[in-house]
């Protein structure tokens, strides 16, 4: 297992997640429960953390987490065309049925 990223909150770990086992890589977040021992313990451990269960995926993950990265944050909206459900612009899955927008 590899730890490919380090995210910021627990929402951000599942969005980035997402995105990999949609890309087909297999992927687990740690310290999901840590954030509650803020203070008792150092601050950087208590953070989420993504990590890929095979190496094999790891340059795969790493253009997933890039691209993750530099998303840019887009104002409007968009139809999902499997259900019609509408997402925030900058979504690359939908929230709702989880196909790509």
């Amino acid at each position: 297992m590899i730890r490919v990223y380090q995210a910021a909150n627990l929402p951000q770990a599942y969005l980035l997640a997402g995105l990999l086992r949609h890309a087909g890589i297999s992927v687990r977040i740690f310290n999901e429960n840590a954030q509650g021992g803020m203070g008792d313990i150092p601050f950087g451990e208590t953070y989420p953390e993504v990590w890929i269960e095979d190496a094999a995926d790891f340059a795969k993950a790493s253009d997933v987490v890039a691209s993750f990265e530099k998303s840019p944050v887009d104002k409007g909206s968009v139809f999902c065309r499997a259900c019609s459900e509408e997402n925030p612009a900058n979504f690359e899955l939908c929230w709702k049925c989880g196909e790509s927008l």
